[in-house]
């Protein structure tokens, strides 16, 4: 109830201050005519009147906000701080979904999967997440409606000092690899990369490691040889010299190179039904990312470090931003689902599990390009 009536106070005084500006201006453009109506030439007529059109442009539309079916939204991500989800964060911190007449409640869950489960559940209406959940999982149909990035993010290196003398993928057999977690995708990208050297599971030992501290303990350690994990750490470890980068789907380039296309790893997404129930309040949701996704592209590093919460640094801004222009030109730059990029998805995770089915209908039930389009045309991303 407090919710809903905060957001309906905003919205209220958003639009007596947008009133407001534009009486304001009205009144000063008649007194300026009545002063010196001879100072009043072609081009200062055309100026005032711009600024009159973008004072009008700032009233809320009705149109906009009456198809709004639901005002306050719970969604879950897995793993608020990493930068897969940093346009998330922006439309959070800049108050985008405010814009659209949303209050939106985020709660962090840790890791990907636990997200979508507590989605599942019912405890929330979306989820922020990789792409690959509305794949496989099985009985329960769910649909991407704005991607945020369009790469795993993740880095595949080699321990300098227990493979420093690295050669090919061959030196990789025997050898210990760790991962963030098991059947997600960093896993997709080892595993990928080694069918590619024609290794097989049974010829090295996978280590799942989980957090961040833990990864880069278990390589300096010597717990493991190779590592494929997410930034900062890998940003971290490769600027000491504690690893050599040998695929990066941080980059678009490195992600073809290994994928064959593009494989987005953060999305928006909900069951299907709450999609179809709810159209207005998906499309606020995609207009408050792609929003962010505008701000991205021009955004420096003194607007991040304004704002994005401290904690997200981690104890080291200049890292944190290291690691940002590492991964930028993966995040998406208009929230479409890129082409081919569910197809790339849906082998790489028949080639994760095997004996697992997909039938057809599946990849165009997955993702809808709907909104997002909408939202690119508002915001000319």
């Amino acid at each position: 109830m407090r919710i809903a009536l905060r957001t309906f106070m905003l919205g209220l005084f958003l639009k007596l201050e947008a009133a407001a500006s534009l009486l304001l201006l009205a009144k000063n453009l008649i007194k300026l005519f009545a002063v010196n109506p001879a100072s009043f030439n072609r081009r200062r007529t055309l100026t005032l009147a711009a600024a009159l059109a973008c004072s009008a442009a700032m009233l809320p539309s009705r149109a906009a906000t009456a198809k709004l079916e639901k005002s306050s939204i719970q969604l879950v991500v897995g793993g608020r701080t990493a930068l897969q989800h940093l346009p998330l964060t922006i439309a959070d911190q800049l108050g985008f979904f405010r814009h659209e007449g949303l209050s939106v409640a985020i709660v962090d869950a840790g890791h990907a999967a636990r997200a979508m489960q507590l989605m599942l559940d019912g405890g929330f209406d979306a989820c922020a997440g990789p792409y690959e959940h509305t794949l496989n999982w099985p009985g329960r149909t769910q649909q991407s409606f704005v991607v945020q990035t369009r790469t795993p993010q993740v880095a595949f290196g080699v321990s300098m000092r227990t493979l420093a003398g690295f050669k090919s993928l061959a030196d990789l057999k025997g050898r210990r690899i760790g991962l963030a977690q098991a059947g997600t995708v960093d896993a997709m990208v080892t595993m990928q990369l080694l069918a590619q050297a024609g290794i097989r599971l049974d010829d090295v030992s996978l280590v799942e490691l989980g957090t961040s501290p833990s990864a880069v303990t278990a390589l300096r350690s010597g717990v493991v040889d190779a590592l494929g994990h997410f930034d900062p750490v890998m940003t971290m470890m490769e600027q000491k010299g504690e690893v050599r980068i040998i695929a990066d789907t941080r980059t678009l380039k490195g992600t073809l190179d290994l994928f064959g296309g593009l494989l987005p790893s953060a999305c928006l997404y909900a069951p299907i039904d709450f999609v179809q129930k709810y159209p207005g309040t998906c499309q606020a949701l995609t207009h408050g990312i792609v929003h962010a996704l505008k701000w991205l592209q021009t955004a420096g590093p003194g607007d991040l470090i304004k704002t994005v919460p401290d904690h997200f640094f981690q104890g080291d801004r200049a890292l944190y931003l290291a690691s940002f222009m590492k991964v930028r030109e993966s995040i998406s730059p208009d929230g479409l689902m890129p082409a081919e990029a569910a197809q790339t998805a849906l082998r790489s995770l028949m080639g994760l599990h095997p004996s697992m089915r997909f039938d057809a209908a599946a990849i165009s039930r997955s993702f809808t390009n709907e909104f997002a389009r909408r939202a690119k045309d508002r915001f000319k991303a």
